[in-house]
């Protein structure tokens, strides 16, 4: 489920979140971070690694949430909010590095997988504008 191909999926009549390739790349990039965090220090639990995996899981939760909605517009606010959680994770994970509860060699692929979504959410959100 989680391959690394690149494409955009419409969004069906049924606005069905599952049909949408950047809600499977964010709920990937969510199970990554649990991964990622799981060895963060006990004393981060309620701190770095509890805002990490909030922002993540409220990527692919606000996709789906906008696709469960009546309307473009309150799909658009809710694929906004998911762009401004992955923005937060963005930064920690650069914190997370510098910090050095992060080796490069994960936070580099890491902040790639946040880009692409970011970029995705983009993508929809500037068709869903266009097209309405």
């Amino acid at each position: 489920m989680c391959e690394t191909s690149y494409q955009l999926s419409a969004i069906s009549l049924t606005r069905n979140f599952r049909d949408l390739k950047v809600w499977e790349k964010a709920h990937c990039l969510a199970l990554r971070v649990y991964t990622v965090t799981a060895g963060f220090p006990h004393a981060e639990l309620f701190g770095l690694t509890s805002q990490m995996r909030r922002a993540a899981t409220s990527i692919p939760a606000n996709i789906a949430e906008g696709c469960g909605r009546n309307g473009t517009p309150e799909l658009l606010r809710l694929l906004y909010i998911a762009m401004g959680s992955a923005s937060e994770l963005e930064y920690h994970t650069l914190l997370a590095h510098d910090l050095g509860m992060v080796e490069t060699a994960v936070s580099e692929p890491l902040n790639g997988q946040i880009v692409e979504v970011k970029r995705m959410l983009t993508v929809l959100s500037r068709k869903l504008t266009a097209d309405g």
